[in-house]
């Protein structure tokens, strides 16, 4: 895709903060921050339309909850259509993150994580608002 050079004006104090917090983040140039950003905003705004999205739950959970595991099949089975996968690691003896890969209307996405979070027993939930990619370049 070619590329479009812009000009931007902006405080001098806030670019110097910028290229501080971009060079401790390992950022190589200010265009890639930048363009980071815009896409940053897209996804949001993807969000707010309700379009196709794409993310990930984060649960951390003690498997020796009683019924956790059941409930938790439960729910990803009923929501079938919006998970891509799961993946399941054992955090220790007792501990276990389950990260659930999630695609769909942002309405029925958020309608697995509203379910996943009102399960007793779960220590942790969070959602990664991503993106399908598709408006982005």
């Amino acid at each position: 895709m070619p590329l479009t050079r812009f000009s931007v004006s902006l405080d001098a104090g806030l670019v110097e903060r910028f290229d501080r917090e971009i060079r401790a983040q390992g950022c190589p140039t200010r265009s890639k921050a930048v363009g980071d950003l815009i896409r940053a905003g897209l996804v949001q705004a993807e969000w707010r339309r309700g379009d196709e999205v794409a993310g990930a739950v984060v649960m951390v959970y003690d498997h020796h909850k009683r019924d956790i595991l059941r409930k938790l099949t439960q729910v990803q089975h009923d929501c079938h259509d919006a998970i891509i996968s799961t993946q399941h690691i054992h955090l220790d003896h007792d501990n276990c993150l389950e990260i659930v890969a999630v695609r769909g209307k942002r309405a029925r996405v958020e309608n697995v994580v509203r379910r996943l979070k009102a399960l007793k027993g779960l220590k942790h939930v969070s959602l990664a608002a991503g993106t399908t990619g598709r408006r982005l370049a």
